[in-house]
Formats: C-alpha cells, structure tokens, sequence
C-alpha cells in the first residue's frame, strides 16, 4: 500500500542518491500513523536521506516507499516491545530469515535500534545482525559510514569490524554460558580477545536537541510539531529508565536549539508538542514560556509530555489554557511520602496539592497523575495514602477532573530496580484502588497488570527467549500464549516466574553486563541499597 507522501511537510532537504549509492530500507513495525509520530524514527530517517550515499526508502506495517530489487541493509527502529511481532512479520514479507544465524551473504544486513533495544536487547538479539545502542546524533553517521567502506566486503568481515565502533553491538559476536538450562546466566564474553569486551552506550552530549523532521495530517496527533526541550532526568527516580539509561541530564539552548526549531515547525503548522522526561526543569523554562505567549503565537495548539509536580505554577497553567490546552500530566508514583522516598521521587504530598490549586486556578479543566503499584517496600497503608491524597485534591481544587492512570511496577534493565520482581500482589491492589476511587467519582485507568508481566520478562530476559518469542507469535498476544509457549520449552529454558517475579540476587550476572550504561553496576547497587527496600515487609 503506499503512504500519503503528498501530504507530508518535509523539513529538510533529502540528498539526491548517487551512483553505487547503498540501498536502505527504515522500518518502523508498526502502522505508519504510529511510525511518523515517532521523533527517533523521524530523525534517523531524515539523517539517511540527507546522506548522497544512502538510498533510504520507509517501510511500515501498512505501507512503504518503493523498495529497491535488492536491498543492502534493512533497519529497525523498535519504540515499544510488542512491535517485535510485527518486526517478525515484515522480515517474513521480505523473504528474509528471521533468525541472524539463517541469513546467507543474499540476504540484508539487518539492524535495530531504538529505545527497546537500546535498555535490553538480548531477547531479540538472535533477530539481528547489529544493534546500535544509544543515540543516533554519535552513532549513526559512524556506523553508515563503516557500511559505505565495507560494501564489497563478506559478511563476516562486515560484523567483525563494526563490532570494533563504539556503540555498535553484534551478537553473534558474544557468547553467553548459563548455569545450566534453567539457570541464571554465568558469563558473557567476546568470542576472541580481539573484541571489545564489552559494547558502551553511546551519548550525544551537545546541547542542540531533536526537532521534527515531517509534519503530516495522518499522523497520531495530527499535524503536529515535536521539540525535543531535555533529554534525561535529574530526578533520577530507581525505577525509571528515562532517566538512568539516558544520562547526564541535558536541556537543550533556549537559542541555538529551541527557538529556532519551534520557528521552523511553526511556519508550517499550528500544533507544537513539547517533549522530554521532565521539560519544565530546563532551567530556561520561564523564558521559554515568555516566547510562546508572544502575541504571534496566540493561535498555536500547545502539549506537553509529563511535567513535574512542583513546577505546575499559574504562569504554566495560563499558558497552557491560552493555547488550547485543557488538561496537564503529572507523575507522582504513589500517594505515600514513604513510597517516594523509597523510588527517590523527591515531592512531599503539599507539592502535589499545590499543583492541582494552581492547575485550576491558571484555567485548566482537567489533571492528569500517574502512579505505580507493587513499588517495592510497598504496604496496603501505601495504597490507602493514595486514595486518601486523590480525595484531598477533588477537595483543594473543586471543578478539576481528576484522572489516576496507574501501572504496574516493572523492574528495568540499568536502573536501581533492575533486580526486584514484580508484586505478585499488584494486580490485586490495582483492583483495591479501583474499588475506592471510582465509588469517590474518581476516574481510575489502570494499565493492564497481564501487559505488565509481559512487559518484565522483555526487559529482564536473555538470549533464550528467541524461540519462545517467536512460538508467541502462533498463539496470540496474550499473557496465557506466554504460558503456553513456555510450557513448549520446559526444562530448556528458565521458568516465566523467573525472569518476571523473581528477587535476583545483587551480585549475580545479568543478561546485560556486557551492554554499559551511562552508570556501572557498582553504582546502581549503592542506589538500590539506598532505597531501604530490604527492611521493609512486601
């Protein structure tokens, strides 16, 4: 099916495709309305096209650019980790093997990244050929750069001398020995000592951030205009990977990076989203306010992502009203100090009720907070505390439609929480929360407790579960296809409670010891042991 190229604003200049040019297909596996609201995926694609060697066409699930007869490399970009099916799927479409290990030197080399892959990639690793991990702005040019010199070279050598730029991870290349068939792993090492012994995450530490590459009216929030404003977090919460994975903490400048892009996206729409895991802790927030609230900026339709609770001021608040915001999201994790102190969520329960007095004094109709249960060192006092804070906010800020959307806690690769299990008693207290919040006039979304479990054996697995991964795909999506496919391989494999529910021990190797993050394990076993969670009863 092709894709509404002619409604698509392009803002940049593709690079017209020389002689001999590689032959790139960019896949995003999933709908094209999802793929090219994607800023990552927009991005990476718009630093394909500019590039005279490259030939780049996009390919998604329900549509693609025209292919080349032969294609050189195909490229993933993996957001959200039921995409894999799909991923399975358009590999399939295109007569390639699925498993690396089946591919021949006809076949492409295939590559993904994203932040999926980039947190944990070694449940999908026996799908690729390469991985790239960290961001594109140090990465990418490196790694086409190697693809453009070694195009007549064999496919060994490919992977043997990509292995050897930073950032660039070939799994074939890395062997893993386990204790066992249904233990832990043991040890994960290069295959020679001519390789790293260990792939580090790269970081763009500059201060000009990413900004929409194409506006298109068939994207999920149509028309808009995205504006990376920071990337990472300070607050350095021990269950979040937004924060631990992407450090130091970065703010993009105000002039150099910020007033630039939103001038470039705004002369092509009126619909600008604001985007970072903690936006209004650029520490030129104000002035960035100031900028929008100019009188030539009144008819422009403003969203934020998630904002930070004590930063909900007036000032934000009328803003957001003056340009056609309803609403604004917070995440506070739980109502009890206690539980926030345990996940380092610096915010006393005044911050939050401060919040929603000024969200409704500034104009705004409707809060939106998020939070988590099954943190660990959580009680049923944590979760009445919850309750307890909701009802105190409908009565600080009469008229304000209060929403609680509330997840499962799920333990992440390179964070504090990496070893604790998910509550088993969740899904129950997810359904206590229900119960006393929706009878107080509430509105309580929960996050499916099943999604979660699925969610924790992706972010916590290793290399064995490519099989049953793809055994999924013949069952269905749900939890209970999980079951069943690990049943097919019982005694090959460890059990689904292992990588899901299971306390892993401080000092035993992980699946990704030999993948680094921005901090060592070292240090995220102090942060753990900070977080007191061993002395207090589940």
């Amino acid at each position: 099916m092709p894709l509404p190229l002619d409604d698509e604003t392009l803002l940049f200049e593709p690079a017209p495709s020389q002689g001999g040019a590689l032959a790139v297909v960019f896949a995003f596996p999933n709908q094209y309305s999802v793929g090219i609201t994607s800023l990552g995926y927009q991005v990476v694609w718009a630093t394909l096209a500019r590039r005279g060697d490259i030939q780049v066409s996009r390919l998604f699930t329900d549509g693609h650019e025209p292919l080349p007869a032969a294609i050189d490399v195909l490229g993933f970009s993996l957001s959200w980790e039921l995409d894999y099916t799909n991923l399975m799927t358009l590999l399939e479409q295109l007569d390639i093997p699925l498993f690396a290990g089946d591919r021949t030197a006809e076949h492409p080399l295939v590559f993904g990244g994203g932040p999926v892959l980039t947190a944990n990639p070694e449940p999908f690793a026996a799908f690729f050929d390469v991985i790239l991990l960290g961001d594109g702005e140090t990465l990418l040019d490196d790694f086409v750069d190697a693809l453009v010199e070694l195009k007549a070279a064999s496919r060994a050598e490919t992977l043997r001398r990509l292995a050897m730029v930073p950032g660039i991870y070939v799994p074939v290349l890395y062997a893993v020995t386990y204790d066992g068939p249904t233990g832990g792993v043991r040890a994960i090492a290069p295959v020679d000592t001519e390789l790293p012994a260990a792939v580090q995450k790269q970081t763009y530490r500059g201060n000009v951030l990413s900004a929409s590459t194409v506006v298109t009216p068939h994207a999920a929030w149509e028309n808009i205009y995205m504006v990376e404003v920071v990337r990472s977090c300070p607050e350095m919460c021990r269950f979040c990977l937004a924060s631990y994975l992407t450090l130091p903490f970065r703010p993009a400048s105000l002039e150099a990076s910020l007033v630039p892009a939103i001038e470039r996206g705004l002369a092509v729409t009126n619909r600008l989203g604001l985007l970072g895991a903690s936006i209004t802790q650029h520490p030129e927030f104000d002035l960035l306010l100031d900028y929008l609230n100019r009188p030539q900026f009144d008819d422009v339709r403003l969203s934020l992502s998630s904002v930070r609770t004590n930063t909900v001021t007036p000032k934000l608040a009328e803003t957001l009203t003056r340009h056609d915001s309803r609403s604004i999201t917070i995440a506070i994790e739980s109502g009890s100090e206690r539980v926030r102190h345990i996940v380092n969520k610096k915010l006393e329960t005044d911050d939050i009720e401060r919040a929603a007095v000024n969200a409704r004094a500034g104009g705004l109709s409707a809060m939106k907070l998020y939070g988590m249960a099954g943190v660990p060192g959580e009680t049923m006092t944590d979760l009445e505390q919850t309750v307890a804070l909701m009802l105190r906010l409908k009565k600080a800020a009469p008229g304000l439609r209060l929403t609680f959307g509330c997840s499962t806690f799920v333990p992440k690769a390179h964070t504090p929480f990496q070893w604790c299990g998910v509550n088993r008693e969740a899904e129950k207290r997810l359904k206590y929360l229900q119960k006393h919040l929706r009878s107080q006039g509430i509105d309580f979304r929960p996050e499916s407790y099943n999604w979660s479990v699925i969610q924790a054996l992706i972010s916590r697995g290793d290399r064995r579960l490519a099989p049953v991964l793809e055994r999924v795909r013949h069952y269905g999506d749900s939890l209970g296809s999980y079951r069943r496919a690990f049943k097919d391989f019982q005694g090959q494999i460890p059990p689904l409670e292992y990588y899901v529910h299971a306390d892993w021990d401080l000092d035993q190797p992980l699946p990704w010891d030999h993948l680094w993050g921005p901090l060592p394990k070292a240090t995220l076993q102090k942060h753990f042991d900070s977080a007191g969670v061993g002395a207090v009863p589940a």
